[in-house]
């Protein structure tokens, strides 16, 4: 599911930074290459007892990831359900709380990259 009103849609930061205020918030930069990276935040359902995502997509807009002082781009914020072994599920619903957890996380980065 793509959260289109996160608020972090286009901003920017240099990269030490943002992987600052994510870890402050639980998120962990995954996947990245030169120009791209993933910021990951862990979400388990005790109900139902199954972990979703909240990833954040980052694109360099200035320098290389292996700089600190590059600049990133957040281009989309969305959520899904872990599948075994290693996949992502997108389309299934996600329950209330989890989407509460990741509004507040969200709105919490926005004010830390503020």
């Amino acid at each position: 599911m793509i959260i289109d009103n996160s608020g972090l849609n286009g901003v920017t930061s240099d990269l030490a930074h943002l992987d600052e205020s994510g870890e402050k918030l639980g998120f962990v930069r995954w996947q990245w290459d030169y120009y791209r990276a993933t910021y990951d935040l862990k979400l388990e359902d005790s109900a139902s007892k199954q972990v979703y995502f909240l990833r954040i997509n980052t694109r360099a807009v200035e320098g290389k990831l292996e700089q600190p002082h590059a600049i990133l781009s957040i281009e989309a914020v969305y959520i899904g359900r872990a599948t075994f072994p290693h996949g992502m599920e997108y389309e299934s619903p996600v329950p209330q709380q989890i989407l509460n957890t990741a509004t507040q996380r969200l709105q919490d980065l926005t004010k830390l990259l503020a």
